[in-house]
């Protein structure tokens, strides 16, 4: 239930519509559903603005499989991080409405409502670093927002990036997705008038520290306003150019377009 719903069903109990018993039954889940092996938020799409997302790494398939369950009998859309192949093939088996990508190890069903406004771009410095990016892409698209990509553009070849500068300045936001030694974001943030979040990859030789070198060069960043998430979380950086952009469905009331 979002906030537009919650707000209707109250409408329809104070204009004798509906009875408060029957309001009632339809909040018995709110604020959370309670499993065996999980509690679910489904009071975060109405704090929030935005649904609570599986991360479905280390979770079995069983588990996974009766989340999503609980979530869509809720009404919420859903969306799976970290999923595996062959998890994504039975969740979609039984919800054939769900979308897989398997670079990207997401899974989605529905999606919140569109925004209008400027795009989200995802920039990525290697090829290598593409699942995280596109981590950030399904879930930036799953929010409802426009994006941009510009891939393969590192620092080891800047006129490549500068190809894209028209639309660097079209942005909103900007998530520079970057390994090895991770100057990308630097790099972008000092183009650019609009934030700019930084997310370090795993991806590169030793020293790279499987992310911790990417992730230092970012945080002691000389260009002013670079934020920066945890290494390879693609989604977390989705979601705060999400929020930075409108704040959810909570800050963006008269944005919304229809699907």
């Amino acid at each position: 239930m979002n906030r537009d719903e919650l707000l209707k069903l109250l409408q329809m109990v104070s204009d004798g519509a509906q009875t408060p018993e029957s309001a009632l039954a339809s909040l018995a889940n709110l604020p959370s559903i309670c499993m065996d092996y999980a509690r679910l938020d489904t009071h975060r799409r109405l704090r929030r603005g935005i649904p609570e997302t599986i991360y479905g790494q280390d979770k079995t398939p069983g588990q996974i499989e009766g989340i999503v369950e609980k979530l869509t009998e809720a009404g919420s859309p859903v969306l799976v991080t970290r999923i595996s192949p062959e998890t994504a093939q039975l969740v979609q088996r039984r919800w054939p409405e769900a979308v897989t990508d398997e670079l990207s190890r997401t899974l989605a069903i529905g999606s919140l409502p569109r925004c209008a406004g400027s795009p989200v771009m995802v920039v990525a410095a290697g090829t290598s670093d593409l699942p995280v990016a596109e981590e950030a892409v399904k879930t930036i698209s799953f929010l409802g927002r426009k994006f941009i990509r510009a891939y393969d553009v590192g620092v080891s070849g800047l006129h490549r990036l500068a190809a894209f500068r028209a639309e660097m300045e079209e942005a909103g936001v900007i998530v520079a997705v970057a390994g090895m030694e991770g100057a990308l974001p630097s790099v972008v943030t000092g183009l650019v008038s609009v934030p700019v979040i930084g997310v370090p990859t795993s991806v590169g030789y030793g020293a790279s520290l499987s992310g911790i070198t990417p992730l230092l060069t970012m945080l002691s960043s000389c260009a002013c306003g670079l934020t920066v998430v945890n290494i390879d979380n693609g989604y977390g950086a989705a979601v705060a150019a999400h929020l930075i952009l409108g704040a959810g469905e909570k800050g963006r009331k008269g944005e919304e377009v229809s699907r």
